[in-house]
């Protein structure tokens, strides 16, 4: 990373982030053209009722001055119930009901797959005109809803499964949202840009609340988050054995490494506690010994290094090794104030590499609901508002690899696309 640039060095993370929402933009796009069919008048007098349109239903028939003053009440309605629903999950997540986040999730994508997606395929088999019987697409949307749910949700399935199955997800709720009235569409994009901006940087707003608590506790959000590259944390391989595991690393020793604090992180796995784990501490490293690896005479035996044994830890000794350089820069002397700055800065940069770039699904979702929207025009809209949406996600990475912490992706975006489309 020495003598690079930001571009060069996040470059495969941009692409990573970027070609995934493409796709998604891309079959939502297909399927506004193909099977609800804009030009058509029926597609034009069909809405659906939803949480964006509770206060005002559109009709073709108003004024001006009704629509935008019911599309405005519509997004006001719609960020107040986003706002309560995400204070609520703060308050729960600062209480410790993980669990019951975890399976609201679940039951959540369940739902999504099951009545949202089933109502998009008899769309697709009706305007296709495909023959299928009713036992056979019962039996299809079935296998369809469980695979896509433990597909999310697993961590022993490939990750381009996960990620594949994560964009369906994105496709299948911006379908449903790009059925909303026109009025409505705009002016709630606009809405949750805004809402967005203040609940990720605003001070006490939800989601810059939510992002530090799981910082602090070292945890992963309960929430459906698109990763550019798979983790191979605590989280994932948590559950792959019994055996607890300690990533350690001295902090604050001294130069002759005798004294100082060691901090343990333990990783749990399946919740087994059960056993004594002996540590072995080597200049600034600490390594574990499970309880299937006893001492003889007192000793502890040395951990080989072994590629079958120690793959899942790959990812945790390389945060080891960080963890250990960073403590040598804290115990140079004064004098090297400069040379340690740029030091942190690289080893930062590294970690922030290692973790890879994440991307909550409603920026999925909003982005191909607004070229979905797009799409009701011409071509040539479609194409500058994507334009638009991709050079304003690249500029949202860009500044998420400047300013280093969790960054609002909807507000360049939702500007650019909107005034692209105007």
């Amino acid at each position: 990373m020495e003598g690079g640039s930001i571009l060069e060095t996040i470059g495969q993370e941009i692409i990573g982030v970027m070609s995934p929402v493409s796709i998604c933009m891309l079959l939502v796009v297909l399927l506004v053209y193909t099977v609800y069919n804009p030009s058509s008048s029926a597609a034009a007098t069909t809405t659906i009722r939803t949480a964006a349109n509770l206060v005002y239903l559109e009709s073709p028939n108003d004024s001006t001055a009704q629509k935008l003053e019911g599309a405005i009440l519509n997004a006001v309605v719609f960020v107040v119930i986003i706002t309560i629903v995400t204070f609520l999950l703060v308050l729960l997540y600062y209480y410790r009901f993980t669990n019951f986040l975890i399976y609201y999730t679940r039951f959540s994508v369940f739902m999504i797959f099951s009545a949202m997606g089933s109502s998009i395929l008899i769309s697709i088999i009706q305007r296709f005109d495909i023959p299928v019987d009713a036992v056979t697409f019962c039996v299809l949307l079935f296998n369809f809803t469980i695979l896509g749910t433990i597909s999310v949700f697993s961590n022993g399935i490939p990750i381009i499964v996960k990620q594949s199955n994560l964009v369906v997800l994105g496709i299948i709720v911006a379908a449903w949202f790009t059925r909303l009235p026109e009025w409505t569409t705009w002016v709630v994009l606009v809405a949750l840009a805004l809402y967005d901006l203040a609940a990720v940087l605003a001070p006490g707003g939800p989601l810059k609340l939510l992002v530090e608590l799981a910082s602090s506790r070292n945890e992963e959000l309960p929430a459906l988050v698109y990763e550019s590259r798979p983790n191979v944390g605590r989280n994932s391989g948590a559950r792959d054995s019994s055996l607890g595991l300690l990533v350690a690393a001295g902090l604050g020793m001294s130069g002759d490494n005798n004294s100082g604090s060691v901090e343990l992180q333990q990783i749990w796995r399946d919740g087994n506690t059960d056993g004594t784990i002996e540590i072995q501490e080597r200049e600034h490293l600490v390594i574990a010994v499970g309880e299937n690896e006893r001492t003889n005479g007192g000793e502890t035996e040395d951990v080989r290094e072994d590629q079958g044994e120690t793959a899942p830890l790959i990812r945790d000794v390389d945060l080891t090794e960080r963890l250990s350089r960073r403590n040598d820069v804290d115990n140079r002397s004064d004098g090297n104030r400069a040379p340690q700055g740029n030091e942190r800065e690289a080893m930062e940069m590294e970690e922030m590499n290692a973790r890879g770039i994440k991307l909550g699904m409603g920026d999925f979702i909003f982005y191909s609901v607004l070229v979905g929207r797009a799409a009701m025009y011409d071509l040539m809209t479609v194409y500058a508002c994507y334009l638009a949406i991709i050079s304003g996600l690249g500029c949202t990475l860009i500044l998420l690899a400047v300013f280093r912490h969790a960054l609002p992706a909807l507000p360049i975006s939702i500007t650019l696309g909107s005034y692209s489309t105007s």
